[in-house]
């Protein structure tokens, strides 16, 4: 998650998984790779910048129905990037206000964290969703 003088950097997701939604930046990662790598190498693929001095602020598992897989996501902030957003096949990045930020067309779990993630906080959570992407049953702690 980037953000600078008081604005968050989001993507529009324009394929796959999440399409038509505004997100960060991320994705898999590689066998073998760390997760920060993959942070990285992601947010460069997907919008053309260099994050450095990630800082791992959020793990929020999700589930889905049908699957009895969890997806495992970290959240991160650099402590500085460089260049400049450049739109891909998979996300068209855009700057928003911290107080623009879109939630009618983001995954409704992030009104939950964004708060925490905003002022500074750390935490760890869980959300079920249903078919319909609807929360069916979410947790979230603010860790110290």
């Amino acid at each position: 998650m980037i953000v600078q003088d008081g604005k968050i950097l989001l993507g529009m997701k324009k394929r796959g998984f999440g399409q038509g939604r505004w997100n960060g930046f991320g994705g898999k990662v590689s066998d073998g790779e760390a997760v920060e790598v993959a942070a990285a190498r992601e947010v460069l693929e997907e919008v053309s910048i260099v994050v450095n001095g990630l800082e791992e602020v959020g793990v929020v598992d999700f589930r889905f129905p049908n699957s009895e897989d969890i997806m495992e996501v970290h959240i991160f902030k650099p402590n500085s990037f460089s260049g400049e957003p450049q739109e891909s096949e998979e996300m068209r990045p855009q700057w928003f206000g911290l107080d623009e930020i879109p939630f009618a067309e983001m995954w409704s779990d992030d009104e939950y964290w964004f708060p925490l993630f905003l002022n500074g906080k750390k935490f760890k959570g869980r959300f079920l969703f249903d078919s319909a992407d609807n929360i069916l049953e979410h947790e979230l702690t603010e860790l110290s």
